[in-house]
């Protein structure tokens, strides 16, 4: 059961079609927040939605490529005039890691994994502060970093810089808003059972039960649901004294 911490509140969730995105989506509505699904695959965003509506929830769909500036700036209009206001937001959208070693990383993919997963985070946040800093009552920012913002894993420069990316920017962004009571902090997840993390299991040749142990010191692989708990509590006024600050759900990774 999940009590109503977020009742009244408006969120959005980027990447919220699918993985973490979606169990943060759905885990807001339980909470009783009206929640924006913000993510670029418009079929699987409307999918959310009605499997919220079909569990009470209230949420819409708002299709969004973060790393255009515009189109974000649409994403806040339209949660504005759906829902009057915007209390939470969690940045989640990202990209794959890449597979290449610093001598040989892929130009266009570091790009692109940067366009999203790095400046796509900074224009989110841009937004959604400013739409806050209006509002004048405060908010709650959550960017998903991970645990390759903290300790590197090889052959991926480009995802390791751009999670260490977030994590700077979520610091300066807490730094920026503490005075207006705009708490800004992220989650740094570990390896998490997502298509995402799937994908990358196939693509490097592991499966899961060889590689859960090197990750995890529960020997196991994290649960999306459980990242959206690290969310959840963030967004809510349960942690109305934190700021600037990372949650490692990690299963003890980065203490090794």
């Amino acid at each position: 059961m999940t009590f109503p911490v977020l009742e009244d509140k408006v969120a959005i969730v980027t990447g919220a079609a699918m993985g973490m995105g979606l169990a943060t989506a759905k885990l807001f509505a339980d909470a009783k927040a009206k929640v924006v699904i913000a993510d670029l695959n418009e079929e699987k965003g409307q999918a959310a939605v009605s499997e919220i509506e079909e569990n009470g929830g209230t949420a819409f769909f708002v299709k969004v490529d973060i790393s255009k500036s515009d189109q974000v700036q649409n994403l806040i209009n339209a949660t504005v005039e759906k829902y009057g206001r915007l209390d939470v937001a969690v940045n989640n959208a990202a990209l794959t890691p890449d597979d290449k070693p610093a001598a040989e990383f892929d130009e266009d993919y570091w790009d692109k994994l940067m366009s999203i997963d790095l400046k796509g985070t900074a224009l989110s946040m841009k937004y959604e502060l400013q739409q806050m800093i209006k509002q004048g009552d405060g908010g709650s920012i959550i960017n998903i970093s991970s645990v390759s913002g903290f300790r590197p894993q090889p052959d991926n420069i480009a995802y390791v810089a751009a999670k260490h990316g977030v994590v700077g920017m979520t610091k300066v962004a807490a730094l920026e808003n503490g005075d207006k009571n705009i708490r800004v902090n992220s989650v740094a997840p570990g390896a998490i059972d997502t298509p995402m993390l799937r994908g990358a299991l196939e693509q490097f040749g592991y499966t899961a039960e060889e590689y859960a142990p090197q990750l995890s010191l529960l020997n196991r692989f994290g649960k999306a649901e459980e990242i959206a708990e690290a969310s959840l509590w963030l967004a809510s006024d349960q942690s109305s004294y934190i700021t600037g600050t990372t949650i490692h759900a990690d299963a003890g990774y980065t203490s090794r």
